[in-house]
């Protein structure tokens, strides 16, 4: 797919935008001013795959924290900034590597001018995170719009007061709980700009129903090129979030962390417990350190005879059953036939070869 073109912006040891992989974020669920606990959680994180973190700074407790966090991880961190230009001066001097202001509550040109000022001297990018529960008040107007409209206006409207400071190291965010009014914001805001986009749905909601929320609004927005950070917004862990966002990416090949399994839903003609055989390869592939640079892998799991190999003849390596031993296939073309009890084992030995 064609990517948007954008700016290459610097996030600490980042660089998000201009045709670089979309990049995964997350946010610290413990609270930032307890230290030990953040630390642990960033660790856990940066082993699951989270490339950017944001933090919530909302008293100088967590400044202070910041502050020594900074010292302790590579990780890029965001510091996310609510109603106090204080917290944004503060963060900044602590460390932060990115500022997130939300317009619906910064938004005097004064406390925007300091705030820039010294984002500038530090270097540092602001993203512009506009969410549809604090869009600031357009009057009259407001009434007559759509949600994304509002959204955009919103942003439009800040990043105008930023550029004529001369601030151009921005980054966008349009966050809705909405699916269509979260995508609609995005695809015009790419019309209009050439700033990356941070993707979010706002409040996804629990993990379920918020990882199917999330891949159709997010996933729609990635395969029309739009979007260069994404954050999975779930009501679960922060580690859950970095496992449905590399999902996402994976599926849509624009990142590469593990191999894609493919495997059949089961029915009367399978003569195995498939089920149980797909959560064992999924267990041992979690183990397996996979660069998301390496190349598209496909690893299918077919039930019987009528569906593999013939369905699954673009997997890379597969395995279709029959009662009590499973066919091995490559491309298609049969291999050998192997016991079912060792067929997850042999279906790693070969990957291991192409890998």
């Amino acid at each position: 797919m064609m990517r948007r073109k954008t700016k290459r912006i610097k996030v600490g040891r980042l660089i998000i935008g201009g045709n670089t992989p979309v990049a995964i974020q997350s946010m610290l669920k413990t609270k930032t001013e307890f230290v030990s606990a953040a630390l642990k959680e960033i660790e856990a994180l940066d082993k699951a795959g989270c490339e950017i973190l944001r933090l919530a700074i909302k008293d100088n407790k967590d400044i202070l924290a910041l502050k020594v966090i900074r010292t302790q991880t590579r990780m890029p961190l965001v510091a996310d900034i609510h109603f106090d230009k204080n917290l944004a001066l503060g963060a900044i001097e602590a460390g932060a590597d990115k500022i997130r202001l939300n317009p619906g509550n910064i938004y005097k040109k004064n406390d925007i001018y300091e705030i820039i000022c010294q984002a500038k001297r530090r270097h540092i990018p602001i993203r512009v995170g506009v969410n549809s529960g604090s869009i600031k008040s357009f009057g009259s107007q407001a009434s007559r719009l759509r949600q994304s409209a509002l959204l955009v206006k919103s942003a439009l409207g800040y990043i105008r007061i930023l550029e004529d400071f001369g601030f151009c190291d921005i980054v966008v965010s349009l966050k809705s709980s909405d699916i269509f009014e979260t995508i609609k914001a995005y695809q015009k805001m790419a019309k209009l700009c050439d700033y990356p986009f941070h993707l979010g749905l706002t409040a996804a909601g629990p993990s379920r129903i918020g990882t199917i929320k999330s891949a159709i609004s997010l996933g729609s927005l990635l395969c029309e090129g739009i979007g260069d950070t994404i954050r999975v917004s779930l009501t679960d862990t922060a580690a859950q979030e970095i496992r449905v966002a590399k999902d996402i990416l994976n599926v849509l090949g624009l990142r590469k962390f593990s191999p894609e399994i493919i495997s059949c839903p089961t029915c009367g003609r399978c003569r195995v417990d498939l089920i149980k055989i797909v959560k064992e390869l999924q267990e041992k592939l979690s183990t397996l350190n996979f660069q998301a640079s390496t190349r598209p892998m496909k690893l299918a799991l077919m039930g019987c005879e009528v569906n593999g190999p013939g369905e699954a003849k673009e997997a890379n390596i597969g395995i279709a059953f029959g009662k009590s031993e499973g066919l091995l296939f490559k491309k298609g073309k049969p291999v050998k036939k192997v016991p079912v009890e060792k067929c997850v084992d042999v279906l790693l030995e070969e990957l291991s070869k192409i890998r």
